[in-house]
Parts: C-alpha cells; sequence; structure tokens
C-alpha cells in the first residue's frame, strides 16, 4: 500500500510539472530559430474570417482586426526564416472567445481561438496537410489569467495573446512532420522557375471543420481579392512586399 502511494504521488507530480511546462509556453517569445526551418521562406500569409462564430460569454471582436493581429504574429514567427523554398499558411478563424470580466478565483473566463490551419508548398503547388487541421489556443496561464484576463486586459490585448500562441502551436504542428521538409523525395522542379511560380495556384484559405464548429456549410475561407500582392499602391508604386505578405 505505501508503495502504491508513493507511486502515485510520484505520477500525480510529474504530471502536474508537465501540465505547468505546457501553461508556460508562451507564444509571445520567439525563442531561437529552428534549425528544421533553415529552408523555409514564408510566402502567402492569408488569414480569413468568413463566417467566425463568436462563443458564449465573450466580448465582440473587431474580425479585420483580429485577422490582422494573426497575420502580424505568424510573420513574426515564420518572417525570419529565409531559405530558398516558399511556403504559404492559410488560416481560417473558427470561433473566438474573448474573456468577459468574472469574479476572481470563483469565475474566470478564459479565452480562447479554435482555427484551421493549411500549409502549402509553393513548388508542389498543394497543401501539406491532407485535411485542414484545427487547433484550440487558450491564452497562456499566467498572473493576468488566473484572476481572468477580462478583468486585465483589453479585447486588443487578448486577440494579441490568442495569435501569439497561434502561431506558436501552428510551429509546433510543423514540427511534428519532419518530412515536410525533407526535400528528396520531390517531383522534378520545372526548368522555368519563374513561369511556375506565375502559374502556381492561389493556396486556398483552410476550410473550417463544420462537424467540430457547427458552421455553414459554405463556409470555406475565400482569400483577399489580390492575395498575391502584385496590384500597385494607390500612389502607383509597387508594393512593398511580394508572395502575399503585407
Amino acid at each position: 500500500m505505501a508503495i502504491a502511494r508513493i507511486t502515485l504521488k510520484t505520477t500525480l507530480a510529474a504530471g502536474l510539472l508537465a501540465l505547468m511546462a505546457a501553461c508556460s509556453r508562451d507564444g509571445t517569445q520567439l525563442e531561437d530559430m529552428r534549425t528544421e526551418f533553415s529552408d523555409f521562406r514564408l510566402c502567402y500569409n492569408i488569414v480569413t474570417t468568413n463566417d467566425t462564430v463568436q462563443g458564449p460569454l465573450s466580448r465582440e471582436a473587431n474580425l479585420d482586426d483580429f485577422a490582422d493581429v494573426m497575420r502580424d504574429e505568424i510573420d513574426r514567427r515564420f518572417g525570419r526564416y529565409e531559405g530558398d523554398r516558399l511556403y504559404h499558411i492559410a488560416i481560417h478563424m473558427d470561433a473566438y472567445v474573448l474573456a468577459v470580466p468574472g469574479i476572481p478565483i470563483v469565475a474566470s473566463p478564459r479565452s480562447a481561438l479554435i482555427i484551421s490551419t493549411n500549409l502549402w508548398d509553393d513548388r508542389l503547388g498543394r497543401p501539406l496537410n491532407e485535411e485542414p487541421e484545427q487547433f484550440t489556443i487558450l491564452e497562456s496561464a499566467g498572473g493576468s489569467s488566473i484572476v481572468g484576463s477580462g478583468l486585465t486586459q483589453t479585447a486588443e490585448q487578448q486577440m494579441a495573446a490568442l495569435a501569439a500562441n497561434a502561431a506558436l502551436r501552428i510551429e509546433t504542428w510543423m514540427l511534428e512532420h519532419p518530412e515536410w521538409f525533407e526535400h528528396a523525395g520531390d517531383e522534378t522542379a520545372p526548368a522555368d522557375a519563374a513561369a511556375a511560380a506565375t502559374d502556381a495556384p492561389v493556396p486556398d484559405a483552410a476550410t473550417p471543420d463544420a462537424n467540430a464548429v457547427v458552421l455553414p456549410a459554405d463556409a470555406a475561407a475565400t482569400p483577399a481579392a489580390d492575395p498575391t500582392g502584385t496590384a500597385s499602391a494607390g500612389d502607383g508604386t509597387a508594393p512593398q512586399r511580394g508572395c502575399g505578405r503585407r
């Protein structure tokens, strides 16, 4: 019996340490660049919000602002890689909850975000994942969330925190698939790479999982009218950045 109690305590302690480690991960911290992405270069960075669902007991989010914040976080985390192979990240924001003020300790609502994601390989001209990958993102456990971020943060701060954690979760997902970044078995690249890039299809944003989120059947995301960023600016000058990135 004593041995069983010791084993149970050890197991619980190990589980608690693992939970604390998981909760301590904060997407605002970029950490070191990953060697697995040495050949990675972010091209299209698409975030769509059509039919995004506002969850119960949630502040209302400005979806345009939320999408901008998400794009900024994807760009911040992945735009620092300057490899030779182009990839596109397409995200659909399925649903969100921005925690409202609650009663500390007794009822402290937490913010959450559900996204569906596709990762495209530009050279192959297709997404690397067979179906959009859906993630549920929570705000990081910390001082503000202990008493409820609804009491300590604005809606804008909550959106920024969720977007940062979403970018980190996407990075973790990509690292779980090293085969996506091993190119030995690639099809032979076309001789005219420039022509291939011109003819490559524009990546679709992720289609939400209707079963999981209970969204309308036609909730597929639609990219911006000019996702390639090739349209000239209002003053006639070329855009600052190509590849659909802002």
